[in-house]
């Protein structure tokens, strides 16, 4: 389910979309699907309903952890890495193997999407921190739906997908990663 909740919007003619259709993911803003992902694999895999998680900043506010303990043992631990700096150091302690994480969450904008160059800014292209909060809070009034509950996704699956187990599903939303084995004269990004 995860990410297909935004993009059924291409497959619906926006004249078919009602008020009571616009819904969003879990998590406080409206970046990326860290919170919804972390909530359904802590239930998938260890049984456990997380109601709310709590991000820690790590060495900036853009860039900040999400942990889950199971008796006494960090069984789930997921980033969120905003803006190229912490992408440049995330891909560089990757290279190194020492970013173990399960999932991370990356984009380019620091602060997340609302705070995107195309977005809430003053004439003279500083961050417009009043509109900012403001399309925050009109973000956390649209009602929470997830994916899996969605008419629109079921639909989705039913029609387009020819149903959830279906070997489109597996062709088209899975994939699988397998590592690379690295030669001498691999070419090394330089950040």
């Amino acid at each position: 389910f995860f990410g297909v909740d935004l993009s059924f919007c291409c497959f619906l003619r926006f004249d078919e979309i009602k008020e009571g259709d616009v819904v969003r993911h879990d998590g406080k803003r409206s970046d990326g699907y860290l919170e919804h992902i972390f909530k359904h694999a802590a239930k998938e895999l260890f049984g456990m309903d997380v109601k709310e998680i709590t991000y820690k900043a790590l060495k900036n506010k853009d860039f900040q952890e999400v942990t889950l303990e199971k008796d006494g043992e960090t069984v789930l631990r997921f980033a969120a890495a905003y803006g190229f700096r912490n992408i440049q150091n995330m891909v560089l302690k990757m290279k190194k193997g020492k970013f173990l994480y399960h999932f991370v969450e990356v984009l380019a904008c620091p602060g997340g999407c609302l705070n995107g160059k195309g977005q809430a800014q003053t004439e003279d292209g500083k961050p417009d921190k009043a509109l900012l909060n403001q399309m925050e809070e009109v973000y956390a009034a649209i009602p929470v739906r997830l994916p899996e509950s969605n008419v629109h996704v079921q639909k989705l699956y039913q029609d387009w997908l020819e149903g959830m187990d279906s070997k489109k599903v597996q062709e088209t939303l899975h994939t699988k990663y397998s590592a690379v084995n690295q030669t001498a004269s691999n070419l090394d990004i330089k950040w």
